[in-house]
């Protein structure tokens, strides 16, 4: 039986880019740099990047099999609109899956994890209390990445990359249907859930867990909306 041919220094390369790429931009997105809508030419990709436009097709390719990116016909490459009913399943999906990360995380959890994760609280408390768009969008991915850090300490590789996906598709949904200017994770619901960890009380942990990301979707107006045309738009 033949070995499986070993990939080639330049295959790596366009490997590692294409990752680099579509890291960058789920980044941005989960960040709220990059709007539900925005275009995503694989000119302006490969330009941005300093990359081939095959390079660029490839990495919107793969962000768009994790529901980020939406490919039309004819029109190309765009930053997903989420639905509200793609938005209600994100949810859905979430109160499934964290539960399960928080007591896996739990169960290989050490000092200095514990340690990490209340630096993350310290962290997001601090850019809390700043102003400015950049302040807001480091808040935002400081929140994120509390639930990321989670499934990175269970040490499910799988539910780790799944986490990622779940984060950045909640970032779209609370950019397009958020109320609230507030954190959209409520950092006192972080500290709440640590504190139950700390405390070996993994039932009240869950409880929590459900119940911060019943909170973070509460602040979601779901409505469905009629479309209006131009003339409706701007009658008074």
């Amino acid at each position: 039986m033949k070995s499986a041919a070993k990939a080639t220094p330049a295959e790596d390369s366009a490997e590692t880019s294409t990752q680099l790429i579509r890291d960058s931009i789920r980044v941005a997105i989960v960040e709220r740099r990059l709007s539900p809508g925005t275009k995503l030419s694989e000119n302006d990709v490969g330009n941005l990047f300093n990359v081939s436009r095959t390079l660029a097709r490839a990495a919107l390719q793969a962000l768009s099999y994790e529901g980020l990116v939406s490919v039309a016909k004819n029109r190309g490459a765009f930053v997903a609109y989420p639905s509200p009913d793609e938005a209600r399943q994100i949810f859905a999906a979430r109160r499934l899956v964290e539960p399960g990360i928080l007591r896996e995380a739990a169960a290989r959890i050490t000092p200095d994890d514990i340690s990490q994760l209340k630096q993350l609280l310290l962290e997001e408390g601090r850019l809390m209390s700043e102003r400015g768009q950049t302040a807001r969008r480091a808040e935002i991915k400081a929140s994120g990445d509390f639930h990321l850090r989670l499934a990175e300490i269970s040490g499910n590789a799988i539910m780790q990359r799944f986490m990622e996906e779940l984060v950045a598709r909640s970032s779209l949904v609370i950019a397009l249907y958020g109320q609230s200017t507030v954190s959209s994770c409520g950092h006192s619901e972080h500290g709440d859930i640590i504190a139950a960890i700390e405390g070996d009380d993994l039932d009240r942990a869950c409880r929590l867990m459900l119940h911060h990301i019943a909170h973070i979707e509460a602040d979601l107006d779901l409505r469905e909306r009629k479309s209006l045309g131009l003339k409706e738009a701007f009658e008074l």
